[in-house]
């Protein structure tokens, strides 16, 4: 399973450890995610996603899982939360 969230597309970062001798080493920073369930207001039901704290902290910024997905560009998407964004426009359009 990749290393990516699936509503912001933030992945696995590199760099370097440097130590106080100045050795560099590379690393890897890995993102933050977590396995969360999200209430979709429009669906009705809730949708399990593994996304990143930072993303979990934007979606309730925006007030919810329907509004992030209708602002959020298509080309950050997971292929499964673009499937679920068509969802959400379908529901709301009805």
């Amino acid at each position: 399973m990749a290393r990516r969230c699936e509503l912001t597309g933030k992945g696995v970062m590199t760099g370097n450890n440097v130590s106080h001798a100045v050795n560099r080493t590379r690393r890897r920073f890995l993102p933050n995610l977590l396995n969360v369930s999200l209430i979709s207001d429009a669906l009705g039901r809730t949708v399990r996603l593994r996304i990143t704290a930072h993303a979990l902290r934007s979606v309730e910024h925006r007030g919810g899982l329907d509004e992030f997905l209708v602002k959020a560009a298509d080309d950050e998407l997971s292929p499964n939360a673009l499937a679920l964004k068509k969802e959400v426009r379908a529901a709301l359009a009805a």
